[in-house]
Parts: C-alpha cells; sequence; structure tokens
C-alpha cells in the first residue's frame, strides 16, 4: 500500500488562450499553486476542480485590493 496521495488531473494550460473572464471578457492567468484561473480586470479567481475550471461567477473568489 502506498502512502501517497494521488495526484490531483492537471490543467491544460492551452484552454486559457480560448478562455476568457465571464464578467470583464478579459484574459486570464493560471494559478498552479492556487489551482485558479485569474481575472486581474474583474478582481477575480475562478477555482480548478478535478482539471476542469469552474468558470461561473458565483464560484469565483473576489480578490483583495
Amino acid at each position: 500500500m502506498s502512502d501517497t496521495a494521488p495526484t490531483p488531473p492537471r490543467f491544460d494550460r492551452h484552454m486559457l488562450e480560448a478562455l476568457v473572464c465571464p464578467v470583464s471578457q478579459g484574459r486570464l492567468d493560471y494559478d498552479a499553486e492556487a489551482q485558479e484561473l485569474i481575472s486581474t480586470s474583474a478582481k477575480l479567481a475562478y477555482p480548478i476542480r478535478d482539471g476542469i475550471p469552474v468558470m461561473l461567477f458565483d464560484e469565483a473568489r473576489k480578490l483583495d485590493d
């Protein structure tokens, strides 16, 4: 039996070319450590769950100023 946890699915960075923020229509930056897509123009962070970005305003985290 292994003591290591399974590795979560990785986000495909090529998706960034096709995705935009649903609020601002601006570009997104990938934060690999937090597993989020960051919209600096809308000041929102969209979660990535199981390798899939959740691009819903209600699921986004507001960024501090």
